[in-house]
């Protein structure tokens, strides 16, 4: 063990603990949820402190020795090493401080064993007055929060690119499946299955869209503001240099807040971008919920089309299989709307020069990008990539709709035509065969009109 002290007084730690006194008084004060942030975040955090610890080398407000210390520490963290190190819950005092300190004491101790010195002997190097030089919690955790979700951001937008891919193949394979269409969930004109699955494509797609547009926002840091946007302790070129570099290390576009002040006080970047992936669960709940209403039955509903068995549905009713996936993709999902109300509740929150409550925020956006990045690959290939059109069932829905009378009303009019949907419906029998019983069209003209391909083409360029 060893120990280490602060202005509130010492506190014994573990002798191999790379992290200090502070990191030990949140794990103590804040036993929560057994939820550490995430990898991306601690990743974030330190491509921004290597940077700073270049800058402030080249500035001259750090030794060399000191700085190449630093970022050697930096390097070895984004090697994936000490990843263990970190374990402050996600629910902790508010503006992240915890996390920042964290992050501080890690690199000062890696970095002074690479000097020669023992942890702890901060006298040589100081997490606060080195590490985080030129730096607060406040300008360094939300900046370190965009840095974040930017890393993760590839992943998600991969999986749904994939999955829109899925349904677009889906369009082209069911492209000449001829199905009613259905709308207040009551019988309409015929559509192919195909125009379906063609429509979810582009639904997932334009909610890609959404959520890179917003993600681009976060591009903006506010590194360089300290604590409430003036700049106060950090070198004057500080901010511009800090952008200079992170650009020029990582190839990545950041930039620095047109307005430091304002960049402090709100987080409606951070809430926009939860707010993407809130648009993009309703889209989701909306496919999935289409999807077991064309699975149902399948022999008492509409049972349309068939999703992949992937276990057993009932504990009592053999053979029984449920829509398993689309049932956990909307579970998720309405997860997911759940944290963009705190999300939402939390971007309000800021008062004065300081949102506080960034670390809730982070937590649930990072969060909620984790587990569709986890399932919705899964549900890809073990739902959508398996749907099966049910040809036969789509076909008897078909014949038997009365809607179909609709096409009969550029020759009969409507009213004739609503005579002819409701003797269908009551009689039973389709309407094409109808008509030509009552003599209202030839066969011939039946054959024609009634054509199926005809009757879904989609009739504009």
């Amino acid at each position: 063990m060893r120990r280490e002290s602060d202005f509130l007084g010492e506190v014994e730690l573990p002798d191999c603990a790379y992290y200090g006194v502070q990191t030990a008084r949140a794990v103590k004060n804040f036993p929560v949820s057994g939820i550490r942030e995430s990898e991306e975040l601690i990743r974030g955090y330190v491509i921004l402190k290597r940077a700073a610890a270049i800058v402030n080398r080249d500035v001259g407000a750090l030794d060399s020795e000191r700085a190449d210390a630093i970022v050697k520490a930096c390097d070895a963290l984004l090697r994936g090493e000490h990843l263990d190190h970190f374990p402050v819950d996600v629910f902790q005092a508010g503006a992240g401080t915890s996390v920042n300190m964290n992050v501080n004491e890690v690199l000062a101790n890696l970095a002074l064993e690479y000097l020669g010195h023992e942890k702890g002997e901060y006298r040589f190097l100081h997490p606060n007055d080195h590490v985080n030089l030129g730096q607060s919690t406040n300008d360094t955790f939300t900046s370190a929060c965009h840095i974040a979700v930017i890393l993760a951001l590839p992943r998600l937008l991969g999986a749904l690119d994939n999955l829109a891919a899925t349904f677009e193949a889906k369009s082209q394979e069911f492209g000449n499946v001829i199905k009613s269409g259905r709308t207040h969930l009551v019988d309409a004109l015929p559509i192919m299955l195909g125009h379906e699955m063609g429509a979810y494509a582009s639904a997932v797609r334009r909610a890609m869209r959404r959520i890179d547009e917003r993600g681009k926002d976060l591009y903006e840091l506010e590194v360089g503001g300290t604590a409430v946007g003036t700049g106060a302790n950090a070198h004057p070129l500080f901010r511009q240099k800090f952008f200079e570099t992170i650009v020029r290390e990582t190839k990545m576009p950041f930039h620095a807040s047109p307005n430091s002040f304002e960049s402090l006080e709100t987080r409606a970047q951070l809430g926009a971008f939860m707010s993407s992936l809130k648009e993009l669960s309703v889209e989701l709940i909306r496919i999935c919920n289409d999807l077991r209403l064309l699975a149902s039955g399948p022999t008492t509903a509409l049972g349309e089309i068939a999703l992949p068995a992937v276990q057993p549905g009932s504990s009592i009713m053999p053979g029984k299989v449920n829509p398993s996936m689309p049932e956990c993709l909307t579970m998720i999902a309405y997860q997911v709307i759940g944290y963009d109300t705190s999300v939402t509740l939390a971007s309000q929150g800021g008062q004065l020069e300081l949102n506080i409550w960034t670390p809730l925020m982070i937590h649930d956006v990072m969060f909620s990008m984790k587990l569709y990045s986890n399932f919705v690959p899964i549900f890809t290939e073990r739902c959508v990539r398996g749907i099966v059109a049910n040809e036969e069932r789509c076909s008897y829905h078909l014949t038997n709709n009365p809607i179909l009378a609709t096409f009969l009303a550029p020759r009969i009019g409507y009213a004739r035509s609503a005579e002819l949907a409701e003797e269908s419906e009551a009689t039973g029998i389709p309407v094409p065969e109808l008509a030509v019983k009552k003599g209202v069209i030839t066969d011939e003209e039946s054959k024609e009109i009634f054509d199926p391909k005809e009757m879904a083409r989609v009739h504009f360029s």
